[in-house]
């Protein structure tokens, strides 16, 4: 059989090693005569798993004791909305750096709740670079930053923090937080959807700086607000069991793989390894700006179009799985998240030198 490699941008590929610990703990966890699945959230084992797994994320991103780690539902939508509810109080604006289609959907569904104020937006343009902050109109008295450092779709990445003086900073990292080490006090907020490079989707992971949390708006749902969960160690109601116990294999590989200094390492020389492949063929272009090329979700683009169809064709059965690009950019992507292994790479780059030679 033919090896595959899953580029899907989300849900994405867990790691072999995660994937293969959890399927010989399915049926039987820990000898408990159970599966993991099916124990109480409630019972000591749990309890157990849980606790365990946040303490390995905390050690991971080394989370500082004045941040709380909070395990939610809902995903980086419903952060959407749990962000102004939470964080701006009545009446209040918020600051919205738009680079991609997520960035966007975050100031959609915040003009629910508050005035939100666009201070840069790249989309009028090609969705290839990000507005210098010598452009931006910041606010010096919103009730936070947002933005989102990793466009999924559009494949850019923001690889440096925005200046915004006393205003906190609230990041979408759904798709790179775990890829890099980043400074946890440079941020208010870090959220992120669980499916791309933590463990499977239904679980959201909200790190967040304790003074922000007890602001909520009234009307603010409990399953919602930040205090509530905190207060119920994020157990306020049944959470999502298995997908937080396989984020917690997760935090294990990545911590016996070397932790994020070799993770980050790994990615940097599997996107060096794309990129190069589509540079230095005429048959392949990247439309990002250098700078800002996304290290976790390479888009590109063939010469010839009417190639598309057939690239994907030969791609699958070759064992290389969901390249098809986002329908609003179109062409390829390929998701290069943590669990992407250097191999699945260089068997992609052997398939589009061969393509080119082929087709070009």
């Amino acid at each position: 059989m033919t090896q595959i490699f899953n580029f899907s941008a989300g849900p994405a590929m867990l790691p072999a090693p995660v994937m293969q610990k959890a399927q010989r703990e399915f049926i039987n966890w820990n000898e408990q005569g159970c599966s993991v699945m099916e124990m109480s959230h409630r019972s000591k084992q749990y309890i157990g798993v849980a606790e365990k797994a946040t303490a390995d994320l905390k050690q991971l991103l080394n989370v500082p004791d004045n941040y709380k780690i909070l395990f939610m539902h809902g995903g980086g939508r419903g952060q959407f909305s749990a962000v102004p509810l939470n964080l701006s109080g009545q009446g209040a604006s918020a600051d919205f750096l738009v680079t991609g289609s997520w960035s966007k959907g975050a100031v959609a569904e915040a003009n629910n709740f508050l005035d939100t104020n666009i201070i840069a937006d790249n989309l009028a343009g090609q969705r290839t670079s990000v507005p210098s902050q010598s452009e931006w109109q910041l606010n010096d008295n919103a009730a936070y930053f947002h933005y989102c450092p990793n466009e999924t779709v559009e494949g850019v990445e923001i690889d440096w923090i925005p200046n915004t003086g006393k205003v906190p900073i609230v990041a979408d990292m759904s798709s790179n937080i775990l890829s890099k080490k980043i400074d946890i006090n440079d941020y208010g907020l870090i959220y992120a959807g669980a499916q791309k490079n933590i463990g499977p989707s239904g679980l959201t992971v909200v790190i967040v700086r304790e003074d922000l949390i007890g602001n909520a708006r009234l009307q603010t749902p409990n399953i919602m607000n930040y205090d509530v969960i905190k207060k119920h160690d994020s157990m306020y109601n049944t959470p999502p069991t298995f997908a937080w116990y396989l984020a917690g294999l997760v935090f294990e590989w990545l911590l016996e793989s070397g932790g994020i200094e070799s993770i980050e390492k790994h990615n940097a020389e599997k996107s060096k390894l794309l990129y190069e492949c589509i540079d230095d063929n005429d048959f392949y272009s990247n439309k990002v700006e250098l700078q800002y090329r996304s290290r976790m979700n390479v888009p590109f683009h063939l010469a010839d179009p009417t190639l598309d169809s057939m690239f994907l064709r030969e791609s699958e059965d070759a064992g290389l799985k969901a390249l098809k690009g986002h329908r609003i950019v179109g062409g390829m992507r390929a998701s290069i998240y943590n669990a992407m292994p250097i191999e699945g790479v260089k068997t992609l780059v052997e398939f589009m030198h061969d393509f080119a030679k082929k087709y070009g």
